[in-house]
């Protein structure tokens, strides 16, 4: 009896995760993903599904260089413990075009953004908190 007990336990305490915890878990700030996630799925192979109302674009500031982020309505990737990888569905404005990001990389207190064959490195800082689409 006890065993089941803990077992519902373990159970309830994974399904009222929410997305920013499992980002968390992962060595990963849950500024990554912005506010107002709908829905998501964590697939035990750590594939990710995650749905938002809307698309969604905020602006976040490096060293006085804005780059903007755009994130379809659902978007995926694989997390790991201090990575997420396959990503599909999020893209930055590097100089003038949206370009698909394809991985994001936790070291130290920097990330680092891989959009095709180039990459982009923020302070963790800049994604304490969750951003507001606007």
């Amino acid at each position: 009896m006890a065993h089941r007990l803990l077992v519902a336990s373990i159970l309830h305490a994974a399904s009222s995760a929410t997305v920013y915890d499992v980002l968390q878990q992962n060595n990963l700030p849950r500024g990554l993903i912005p506010q107002g996630v709908t829905s998501y799925v964590l697939h035990p192979d750590g594939h990710l599904e995650v749905t938002l109302p809307g698309e969604c674009n905020f602006v976040v500031n490096v060293a006085g260089s804005p780059y903007k982020f755009h994130f379809d309505s659902k978007f995926v990737g694989l997390i790991k413990s201090g990575s997420i990888s396959e990503v599909d569905g999020v893209r930055v404005q590097v100089k003038y075009a949206l370009q698909a990001i394809v991985q994001v990389d936790h070291a130290g207190n920097q990330l680092t953004f891989k959009v095709g064959t180039s990459s982009i490195s923020f302070p963790v800082s800049d994604f304490t908190s969750s951003p507001v689409c606007g």
